[in-house]
């Protein structure tokens, strides 16, 4: 139990420590200041361990491998004054944040798995769900904010798109409930997330407010079950959606209204949890509230945790000062603090949250290494004839869309998509978000292949929906590019990694006897695999067993 006084005797700097738990800020995984990749949204050391010293409940954690967050976490622990929250996004395992864990496959890919071998994708999703647990615990953390809960029902959806576990919400609630049975056996929480569901909106609330025209009978059948479907697995926590729901409320976005989560979520639900909001740093948030008023009608609204707040300092004063007017009462900031400390106590470790001690790492990292590859395949598509053989090396054309332009983890030096084509004679040309491209202005030849120069073309598209670029996927005219190099006999070969709507729009268009891959990973281990799967007809398979892992 909190050990705060009760309202009726809290003074001002009990007060100010109870706020502090139910704030949630960002830092950087790395240790040194100058080291941090986002400084806007990332405090610096000083301030950071001033609000963990002061009581600050959580922290939010991005950058810097495995090895140095394991560091962090322990830092981090070493300045708070209590028990403490530590979570990252990672949605596709903890590799797909720190270097050195494991990286999955997007949660998309089961939900087309699910769809063939739905056992198998059960099995999976919940074997997804320890990994990623057991990798969390590794670095420290104890909180994953996952599973997406989202629908994806929309295609042109920007920022949900291949991170929900589905596109209907049978298959996004069957493998979400999954996931969540997987992470919490490995003792962190997970996070059920955006609630009531940010799946058919096609822009990002990241950059503007999305709205719902939905009535309530359609979010009951649609956007609602993934969620009952969570909280009846036991989720821990909960996260808001920044976006408008005129059926269930006119006047406030999800996040700061009380309809949506006092009504709906705890009331109707049931839900007895922890509610987080999303970050109301968000644009969707910042741009029509400050960062005081935002975090005080979150909490009005039934938010139990503040993540992210514009200004942390300006968040904690507007709180005691709604609590000092009669807007906020002290029983429901001690009950969130409660809530807090409840879910905590779920955590292995007594609620510590700890770093497990590993005594061998590469044995322990075995189980996680053979999912992911398990993954990879499973989910892992192929079209055309991949045996077909091209008579000599030639063009390797690399699209990096926007928003993993400085994505070194997903296309490095040594990636597979760049390392094994170039390793048998194939040249190539990278084009990326700021790159001149190769584009004609003749909407039937796109490609202006004087400019690419002679040689037979292999195609590697990287696209997927991203949060801040505003769109699904490429918007450039792959289908007539596609077309352009077969009439004239230069399409070797294509490999889309990540959106399963471009490979669904381009692999009937590949002619007879050209192969074609689709992987939902994009990382080098999917690489690999992608381009074993092509055939050696292209001169880039390999021999090895486990290709997967080495080139």
């Amino acid at each position: 139990m909190i050990s705060e006084p009760s309202s009726t005797q809290t003074t001002a700097p009990a007060l100010l420590r109870l706020i502090h738990q139910l704030i949630v800020v960002r830092a950087s995984g790395k240790l040194a200041d100058h080291q941090r990749g986002y400084p806007r949204w990332e405090l610096p050391n000083n301030k950071l361990r001033s609000l963990l010293e002061a009581g600050v409940g959580g922290v939010i954690l991005l950058g810097g491998s495995a090895a140095e967050v394991a560091l962090r976490c322990s830092q981090l622990r070493r300045w708070a004054t209590g028990p403490l929250l530590l979570c990252a996004d990672v949605e596709e395992g903890v590799g797909q944040r720190f270097d050195g864990a494991t990286w999955l496959v997007p949660p998309l890919a089961l939900g087309r798995l699910y769809g063939r071998e739905p056992q198998q994708a059960l099995e999976l999703a919940e074997r997804y769900g320890q990994c990623t647990g057991r990798d969390a615990r590794a670095l420290g953390l104890n909180w994953v904010l996952g599973p997406v809960c989202d629908v994806n029902n929309n295609p042109a959806n920007p920022v949900i798109n291949v991170r929900a576990w589905g596109e209907d919400p049978a298959t996004a609630g069957a493998l979400a409930a999954a996931f969540v049975r997987g992470v919490q056996a490995a003792g962190v929480l997970g996070c059920a997330k955006h609630f009531p569901g940010h799946g058919d909106t096609s822009t990002d609330s990241h950059i503007t407010l999305p709205l719902l025209p939905h009535s309530r009978e359609r979010l009951a059948a649609i956007e609602l079950p993934p969620f009952q479907e969570a909280i009846a697995a036991g989720v821990a926590s909960v996260m808001t959606a920044h976006l408008m729901l005129p059926e269930l409320d006119q006047e406030r976005p999800a996040t700061l209204s009380k309809p949506v989560l006092t009504g709906l979520l705890r009331q109707q639900l049931g839900f007895a949890g922890l509610i987080v909001t999303d970050a109301l740093v968000m644009d969707a948030i910042t741009g029509r509230y400050g960062a005081g008023e935002a975090a005080v009608l979150a909490l009005e609204a039934g938010a139990d945790l503040v993540l992210m707040p514009a200004d942390a300092d300006a968040a904690i004063a507007a709180i005691a000062e709604a609590v000092a007017s009669g807007r906020l009462n002290v029983e429901q900031l001690e009950a969130s603090a409660e809530r807090r400390l409840q879910a905590l106590e779920r955590c292995a470790g007594s609620g510590s949250g700890a770093a497990v001690a590993v005594a061998d790492p590469e044995a322990a990292a075995q189980p996680n290494q053979a999912l992911a590859l398990e993954l990879v395949r499973a989910t892992m598509e192929t079209a055309g004839s991949t045996g077909a053989a091209t008579p000599q090396a030639g063009i390797n054309l690399i699209r990096l869309d926007s928003a993993l332009a400085a994505a070194a983890a997903v296309l490095s030096a040594t990636a597979p998509a760049l390392a094994r084509p170039e390793s048998r004679g194939w040249r190539t040309v990278l084009l990326e978000a700021r790159s001149p491209c190769p584009w004609s202005t003749d909407a039937d030849t796109p490609l202006a292949l004087e400019r690419l120069g002679p040689g037979q073309v292999l195609l590697q598209l990287f696209v997927r929906g991203n949060p801040f670029r505003g769109s699904a996927g490429s918007a450039e005219p792959w289908p007539a590019a596609l077309r352009q190099l077969a009439r004239a006999g230069r399409l070797a070969g294509l490999v889309v990694y990540g959106s399963p709507y471009l490979w669904e729009e381009l692999h009937p268009l590949l002619p007879q006897g050209v192969p074609g891959v689709y992987s939902p990973g994009q990382m080098p281990l999917a690489q690999a695999e992608a381009l074993q799967r092509l055939g050696s007809g292209l001169g880039l398979g390999d021999t090895e067993a486990s290709a997967g892992f080495t080139d």
